[in-house]
């Protein structure tokens, strides 16, 4: 049997509880995994308040991010086989496969071999956050030595991926949280500069850093009132990439400003790359070149037991974490064979 997250009813952490399932056998494409750690998103909070691109269709499960170890493979799967540590990329409808289980079914495609650099911890800590910062950063923006590239929401785990993607490439780093009580945690994780939205004037702030010119690449998260600060602190021609909306209010942006500096505000959602296998397939390497190298670490700001998971997410949506919320998924009984 395996334990699985589910909830029959939109709303908060406490529409979470675990239920036992007999454990499914991998179909063609498919991939059995039994799970060791588990990565909470932005996301599968929205998804649980039913505010998610989509509808929770209940009973539901939930969860795109997991690291563990292969314990079957269905026909027609190449390259990866039982036994294998291996980790999840977020590619496919979380309605058709949530991760937030013992033991789980991913689409082939959607699984990779586990960075023998990582713990099982950091890999659930990687995917959805780094190919996020690289479809925004790299692939869309353009991002180059010389620019400036301001990052809001910098303190989550998509903050910090951008951070550590941005100074790859060679920009400079601007990271907005919205006090300084995160400010050195941000400069320790390499952020060139923080701006705290509460306390600063961030146009003034971001046109000193860029000699009046302003940023050339803006990365965010929040979206609402912060979008017309952000559309004021652009340079011409810049780019801004919006990726998450963590503030639902309308936003009212100076056309003016559109126009006269030429800026292109663009949307993203990870599935967009995940969904055409080059654009993935560039994405990963990227990825991983980047865990080789050293330049991309992965922020594990608290990893919680599996039988605290509605804990993790209270501890999420209280927003003070600086990284990724993590559960370490408990051993199975030996007899269900379980992480053997």
């Amino acid at each position: 049997m395996s334990r699985n997250v589910r909830f029959h009813r939109i709303g908060g952490p406490e529409v979470l509880q675990f239920e036992e399932a007999p454990e499914p056998e991998p179909g063609p494409g498919e991939v059995l995994i039994h799970a060791r750690a588990w990565g909470l998103n932005r996301a599968d909070a929205l998804f649980r308040q039913g505010l998610y691109s989509v509808s929770p269709v209940f009973p539901a499960g939930l969860g795109y991010e997991a690291a563990g170890v292969i314990a079957a493979v269905g026909d027609g799967v190449d390259g990866l086989r039982a036994g294998q540590a291996v980790s999840v990329l977020p590619a496919f409808n979380l309605l058709d496969y949530p991760m937030h289980g013992e033991a789980v079914l991913a689409p082939a495609h959607a699984v990779v071999a586990h960075p023998e650099e990582l713990s099982f911890e950091q890999a659930a800590s990687t995917w959805m956050q780094y190919i996020t910062a690289y479809g925004g950063l790299v692939e869309i923006a353009g991002t180059q030595p010389g620019d400036t590239v301001v990052i809001s929401a910098a303190s989550s785990s998509v903050g910090l991926a951008a951070i550590q993607t941005a100074r790859r490439a060679g920009a400079k780093t601007v990271a907005l949280t919205r006090t300084g009580a995160k400010r050195q945690q941000l400069l320790d994780a390499g952020a060139h500069v923080v701006i705290a939205t509460a306390e600063e004037d961030v146009v003034a702030r971001i046109r000193e850093l860029t000699d009046g010119r302003g940023a050339r690449v803006i990365f965010d998260a929040v979206g609402g009132p912060v979008l017309a600060t952000l559309v004021e602190a652009a340079a011409d021609n810049a780019i801004l990439v919006v990726y998450g909306v963590l503030d639902f209010t309308p936003a009212t942006v100076n056309v003016m400003a559109l126009l006269l500096k030429r800026l292109t505000v663009r949307g993203f959602g990870v599935m967009e790359l995940a969904s055409d296998s080059r654009r993935l397939a560039a994405a990963v390497d990227h990825v991983r070149e980047g865990i080789v190298a050293g330049d991309f670490i992965p922020v594990v700001d608290k990893v919680f037991p599996m039988d605290d998971f509605a804990e993790a997410h209270r501890y999420l949506e209280a927003g003070n974490q600086v990284g990724k919320v993590v559960v370490a998924v408990s051993p199975g009984n030996p007899e269900t064979g379980l992480h053997k």
